[in-house]
């Protein structure tokens, strides 16, 4: 048997929210290990849309537009398929960024090797263990490794949420939702994000790159293909024919994951892995950029409280804000009423959308801004 490692910080998950803590931590002086099965760059599901928030979060690792390229977003914009009504809502005062996935990703890594972290590629953890000091012991195929420090970065279905005993309800019947996600080598049409509704599913594309789109489908149910959802859409079935796939299909979900807690002595759970909601709000990575520098400062503090405490403000309004929003696909009446009453009102959208990007407060911007929208989409027609 291959003899103990010691490290101060271990990551297991190399994605990107496990890269922003590495890069994060390191920039606290903290040694860090990072372990993935996989080699960048690593490509999964994911709208690859960033927030405003998120973006200024990832440029503050040292990760920005120069890196990155993409497309920058303006807003979010809503269109229902029945009913043919839209709405938009702008960000303000800077914008979002939409970037492939896989762009991100060898950015993010290059970032953590320049800052100094240990980027462990093909090595993954296979179970994890308390020791009697306090510390971790993560085993993987090369031997075990004792850490100061573990934090779980392993996505949606988290392994080192299990092992730490953190994992909640699973959701059920209606609640399991999923997505599938393909690109289309075709010139963004707008530089909103757009987010087309129709029963039981949604469409959410965002411009990626010059020409370069990323298309979305995301639904409660059984799994299904992405051509049968698509055929839901006729007029962004339009859009896009003609245009060549060029990426493979990749799907995800039950995109409902539930954590009793985030934090178990001396590990943290960061990014999908901490609690996840639902992928059509688009704030995911948004969250996990800010979560990176809160648990570093946390670790740097020696005090995981410190981040408990932080992670519960970044996700919270926006969380229910999630929820809120989610009651919009199970009920076509409401999301008509709701949508039009949004497009009467862009500002009304904008402040929501900023409740969403953390810049302003579920108490102080969404409740109040949830009761005018409510009261304007009861003056709806039915």
């Amino acid at each position: 048997m291959s003899a103990t490692r010691r490290i101060d910080t271990l990551v297991v998950g190399g994605g990107p929210a496990g890269l922003a803590t590495a890069i994060a931590a390191r920039a606290q002086g903290l040694e860090v290990e990072v372990l993935d099965r996989f080699h960048p760059p690593i490509d999964k599901p994911c709208g690859e849309g960033i927030l405003p928030a998120g973006l200024a979060a990832l440029e503050s690792l040292g990760v920005g537009r120069v890196q990155l390229g993409g497309r920058e977003i303006r807003g979010v914009r809503y269109l229902d398929a029945a009913s043919g009504v839209v709405a938009e809502g702008g960000f303000a005062p800077r914008p979002g960024l939409g970037v492939r996935r896989t762009t991100l990703h060898q950015a993010l890594a290059h970032r953590a090797a320049e800052a100094g972290a240990r980027l462990s590629w093909g090595l993954f953890a296979e179970g994890l263990s308390s020791a009697e000091d306090g510390t971790w012991v993560v085993d993987t195929p090369d031997g075990p490794i004792e850490a100061r420090w573990v934090v779980g970065a392993d996505g949606l279905a988290s392994h080192a949420r299990r092992w730490a005993g953190l994992e909640g309800r699973p959701a059920r019947g209606r609640r399991r939702r999923y997505g599938v996600r393909r690109h289309y080598q075709v010139a963004p049409w707008t530089d909103h994000v757009e987010v087309h509704w129709t029963h039981g599913c949604e469409a959410y594309v965002t411009p990626v790159g010059e020409d370069l789109v990323g298309v979305a489908m995301l639904w409660g149910g059984s799994r299904e293909g992405f051509d049968r959802h698509l055929a839901k859409f006729p007029a962004l079935e339009r859009r896009l024919h003609g245009a060549p796939a060029v990426s493979r299909d990749r799907g995800c979900g039950p995109f409902l994951q539930r954590a009793s807690g985030v934090v178990r002595g001396t590990l943290a759970l960061v990014g999908d892995a901490a609690g996840y909601v639902d992928a059509l709000t688009g704030e995911g990575l948004g969250h996990a950029f800010r979560e990176a520098r809160a648990l570093a400062e946390a670790l740097a503090a020696g005090d995981l409280a410190l981040y408990q405490a932080a992670h519960r403000r970044i996700v919270a309004g926006p969380d229910r804000l999630t929820r809120a929003t989610l009651l919009l696909t199970r009920h076509p009446g409401l999301r008509r009423r709701v949508l039009r009453a949004l497009a009467h009102d862009p500002r009304l959208f904008a402040r929501l959308l900023q409740v969403q990007n953390g810049d302003a407060s579920f108490a102080g911007a969404a409740v109040p801004a949830l009761a005018k929208l409510g009261v304007r989409a009861s003056l709806q027609v039915r």
